[in-house]
């Protein structure tokens, strides 16, 4: 498939912590999407996949958006700029809703190799087995498979107190036949405040599978590391939340909602865009 000039890193766009169950091996990347394996490769302004059909892959990773545009619209000031020129080409993945969900409740409070684990061993104890390249691979376990799950066999998958949350949520959406899709179709806040609801799920949850997931490219999701671009690079514009922010660990869910009104009121329609490439810079910077 010829990118004809479409801007596109895919190293970039499957390494920046967006999604966690796809793994470079050789020039290929392998991961399951879409119900299936698959894999691909990049070769300059060719991409090449195995498993997957054209339009899925420019569905998945975002080939339709028009990053000119975006950069465009988000590129308000010398940093934000920097960053889109160090990783020009990362494009916001689409992914699968549920695993978006589930992925997000258990990454709280963990580090990226330790989500990692945490779904491959969800993915191998309730998914279906398939294979490529005589690899083995697991599908996203289903609602009714984690509904149906007990606590003890979560807690096995190292899910710790995030088992409950992940049953809860599970069941709440199996027995209601909840259509996370349905959420689309919301403007932005009501949207997050349905997500809110779900166990385990809470303002920066929400932004993540908003943006990652439903569409949602004003959503700005705050972590730690956007804490640290806000403080390194935005505090004159927060001055008094800077000001306590340097004086206390962790951020209040008053301090979430400042940041995230700030990065969208600032970024525009695209804050989600600027959060991804800011988030990715600092980590990559520091």
């Amino acid at each position: 498939m010829k990118l004809d000039g479409v801007p596109f890193n895919l190293d970039v766009t499957l390494c920046c912590g967006q999604v966690f169950r796809w793994d470079k091996k050789g020039d290929w990347w392998y991961g399951v999407a879409g119900g299936t394996a698959c894999k691909v490769c990049q070769v300059n302004e060719e991409l090449e996949f195995a498993n997957a059909d054209e339009q899925f892959i420019e569905n998945y990773f975002g080939l339709n958006d028009d990053l000119q545009k975006i950069s465009a619209n988000i590129g308000r000031d010398e940093h934000i700029r920097k960053a889109l020129s160090e990783f020009w080409g990362l494009r916001i993945i689409r992914q699968d809703p549920w695993e978006c969900l589930i992925s997000y409740i258990c990454a709280t409070y963990k580090n990226i190799p330790a989500i990692r684990r945490m779904l491959l061993n969800l993915s191998s104890k309730f998914g279906e087995k398939t294979a490529l390249d005589g690899m083995e691979f697991f599908t996203f376990p289903t609602p009714e498979k984690l509904a149906s799950a007990t606590a003890k066999d979560l807690l096995e998958c190292g899910l710790g107190y995030r088992a409950k949350y992940v049953q809860e949520t599970s069941k709440r959406i199996f027995e209601n036949n909840f259509e996370l899709e349905s959420l689309r179709q919301l403007p932005y806040t009501q949207a997050k405040k349905q997500l809110c609801n779900f166990a385990g799920v809470g303002p920066k949850v929400a932004d993540c599978v908003l943006l990652f997931s439903l569409g949602k490219t004003e959503a700005f999701p705050v972590d730690r590391w956007i804490e640290r671009v806000i403080l390194n690079h935005y505090a004159e514009k927060l001055p008094e939340l800077a000001q306590k922010l340097q004086q206390r660990e962790g951020l209040t869910n008053g301090d979430y909602a400042k940041i995230n009104v700030f990065g969208r009121e600032y970024f525009g329609e695209y804050a989600g865009y600027a959060q991804e490439y800011l988030y990715h810079y600092e980590r990559m910077n520091t």
